[in-house]
């Protein structure tokens, strides 16, 4: 049985619907949170990972006459030495219609929309780095009244769960997430300790 649970990969930690309800609804509502909602948005709706979304500049989600991508052709990401360039990631439509408000919003603040400007700045009003938006998080969450902490990272893990549970295609799962290979992907099949509670509310005893 040791030798059974050692073989057993712990599914990543994952944010709930209603956790990400929360934090999209919290960052969304605030005068102050609407690039963080933006940001958070992104790694919702396309598993990017937080080095990838801090190299983003605006002609990767915009066209050259102002219409927004429906895919997104990275610059920047994590490969293998054998991976081959580039990696392309699709555009949900509600991510779609949002990024279009905030190119729109940059704009009317004064913030370049050059193809080669970044798409998220810090308040320093330089590219954004992966340190801030590690510390966006945490701020954000706490606004929100999250019991437990999760980190960025894991709104990709949570993208990449909510995918799985809408489909129950590991195939797709494995293309959304960039895996080179299905083993990496198999931990988003692992059931969530709120899952199997849901599951087994109803069990006859």
């Amino acid at each position: 049985m040791a030798d059974y649970a050692a073989t057993v990969r712990r599914p990543p930690r994952t944010l709930t619907e209603v956790e990400q309800a929360l934090l999209l609804k919290t960052t969304g509502e605030r005068r102050d949170g609407f690039r963080d909602h933006v940001i958070v948005a992104v790694a919702l709706g396309t598993g990017l990972r937080e080095h990838e979304i801090a190299a983003l500049d605006v002609g990767d989600v915009v066209h050259e006459d102002g219409r927004v991508r429906r895919r997104i052709t990275l610059r920047v990401f994590k490969r293998a030495s054998d991976e081959p360039a580039p990696q392309e990631v699709f555009v949900p439509d509600a991510l779609w219609y949002k990024l279009g408000k905030y190119v729109a919003w940059k704009r009317d603040r004064g913030e370049s929309v050059a193809a080669d400007a970044p798409l998220f700045l810090s308040r320093r009003v330089k590219r954004i780095s992966t340190r801030t938006l590690r510390y966006l998080i945490d701020l954000w969450q706490r606004r929100a009244g999250f019991d437990a902490h999760v980190s960025f990272h894991q709104l990709r893990h949570s993208a990449c769960k909510n995918l799985y549970r809408r489909t129950g295609d590991l195939r797709i799962v494995q293309v959304f997430a960039r895996h080179k290979s299905v083993v990496t992907t198999q931990i988003y099949t692992e059931p969530t300790e709120q899952e199997l509670l849901d599951a087994i509310r109803g069990q006859p005893c």
